[in-house]
């Protein structure tokens, strides 16, 4: 998906701040694919080569006629899917199977609009893959939803529900559409028809959808409701379960509306000391201030960390002194951005970027940390909120610069944890208090998170490569268990 613009004036003078370099960068590696490696091993952690996988992800391109773009988030996606399959071992059937989507849906549908015409508006709605369980994925609201986007939202799914060990497979959906410029009439309309039309496609036991960019839990009521209507012969519990996010009096968990922030904060709990970074003492910056940047800002300003710096759509403010995260998100809620804040000064994006923190946090959109932002970000960690938010060659320029990643996989799988406790607490019609949804889903992130630091120590790579090998190894051992019918 293309970067989300700033709105922002290029720099009109002054110094952008600056910290001493940062150290050499650790000898952990990443297995590159044909198109960007010289043929020769990498060196590990142990200084020894890593070996050359059998099979690039390139020859499974042409096997299965993809012709790789570099720029697409899907192929991208895919190529790092194979070559942590590849390092894993993982079987060359088990490769192509989830080199592809298990099934791709678009639909067209017609919505009355306040004015009195009709418009038309496209829907997806992508199931990666099942091996794990049903299908798991959030329904996302905006107008550069498209179908390689969705397909590549989907497979990261798959990762993090196997890397977190949820019984749930990667799927997403969406609508073209810019919700903003909706009435509430209208987006209920678009929901509601858009849940009729690929109504035949979910269900409690086979696909799940939820909340995502651009939709929210009255969103979620009014699909379950439309759901309802859709099939009489379910009972109740069956169609709330059909969708989580939902309000906490339709069935909702507790801590759903947190959950993907509170997850990353349970995960730099958890990582940040081996690091040599105290939370508590802690200076971040975010790229967006929506429900996952906006709830890590309020939790983290608990533990004690700072916040210095904010960008979104609207611009990028900061404050030496740290920014007050709650008077923070009372503005972004009445203005829809963080621009105007009085409680810190306007910067420019090169400065919002330069600025030295100890934790970069990109917690907005796709595709975000190109080489670059990567060139001028002044933090010893990033921690991805968002899915997905670093392109590759970003990647390698904040690898090669000796900045640690810990990546979208791990950080963001929150979300989708809390989303299967409400599904379960759906299907039993038991509800947990919102201190139980905290400790169940610290040990789902804390286990992950150890999942993906003995990764790496057993693969000698990098921690996105790490948290792409533990998720694999899982999904590779009930395909054995499993095998393929018929």
């Amino acid at each position: 998906m293309a970067k989300a613009k700033t709105g922002l004036a290029p720099a009109s003078g002054g110094n952008v701040s600056t910290r001493p370099a940062p150290p050499a960068p650790r000898p952990a590696i990443r297995v590159q694919s044909e198109s960007l490696h010289d043929g020769e091993g990498s060196p590990g952690t142990s200084g020894q080569p890593v070996a050359k996988p059998t099979h690039l992800p390139s020859s499974v391109f042409k096997e299965l006629e993809i012709v790789r773009d570099p720029s697409n988030l899907f192929h991208q996606t895919i190529e790092q899917v194979l070559i942590s399959a590849q390092l894993v071992g993982l079987k060359h059937h088990q490769q192509i199977i989830l080199a592809q989507p298990k099934n791709e849906i678009m639909v067209h549908f017609p919505v009355l609009m306040d004015d009195g015409h009709h418009k038309l508006f496209k829907g997806y709605r992508v199931q990666h893959n099942n091996a794990l369980g049903p299908y798991k994925g959030g329904l996302r609201y905006h107008p550069e939803v498209s179908l390689d986007d969705v397909k590549a939202l989907a497979v990261l799914m798959t990762m993090k529900c196997s890397l977190v060990r949820v019984p749930f497979g990667g799927g997403k959906g969406g609508v073209k559409c810019n919700p903003r410029e909706l009435s509430r009439d209208e987006l209920m309309r678009v929901t509601r028809r858009f849940c009729s039309a690929i109504s035949n496609q979910i269900g409690p036991n086979y696909d799940i959808p939820a909340p995502d960019v651009g939709t929210n839990a009255q969103v979620m009521a009014w699909f379950a409701d439309t759901y309802a209507q859709m099939t009489p012969e379910l009972n109740r519990n069956d169609t709330l379960a059909v969708i989580t996010g939902k309000p906490v009096e339709m069935g909702g968990s507790l801590g759903r509306e947190k959950a993907t922030g509170q997850g990353l904060v349970d995960i730099l709990k958890e990582m940040l000391p081996e690091l040599g970074i105290d939370i508590t003492k802690m200076t971040y910056s975010l790229i967006g201030f929506g429900n996952v940047g906006g709830w890590t800002g309020r939790l983290l300003s608990k533990c004690g960390a700072k916040l210095v710096a904010v960008l979104d759509h609207t611009g990028a403010i900061n404050n030496d002194q740290g920014i007050d995260t709650a008077a923070l998100s009372v503005h972004v809620d009445k203005t829809s951005g963080v621009a105007g804040f009085r409680g810190a000064e306007a910067i420019d994006e090169i400065q919002f970027y330069s600025r030295p923190v100890d934790v970069f946090i990109p917690a907005a959109l796709e595709q975000m940390i190109t080489p670059k932002q990567a060139k001028l970000i002044n933090a010893k960690v990033v921690a991805e909120g968002a899915n997905a938010p670093t392109t590759p060659e970003g990647d390698a320029v904040l690898l090669q610069r000796g900045i640690e990643i810990l990546p979208a996989i791990l950080c963001n799988a929150g979300g989708v944890t809390v989303s299967y406790f409400e599904w379960v607490q759906n299907k039993s019609s038991v509800y947990w208090t919102a201190d139980v949804v905290d400790e169940r889903l610290n040990n789902h992130m804390v286990m992950a998170a150890r999942r993906t630091k003995l990764a790496r120590h057993k693969y000698e790579c990098d921690m996105r490569t790490a948290a792409y090998c533990a998720a694999i190894e899982q999904i590779g051992k009930v395909y054995d268990l499993r095998g393929v019918f018929p």
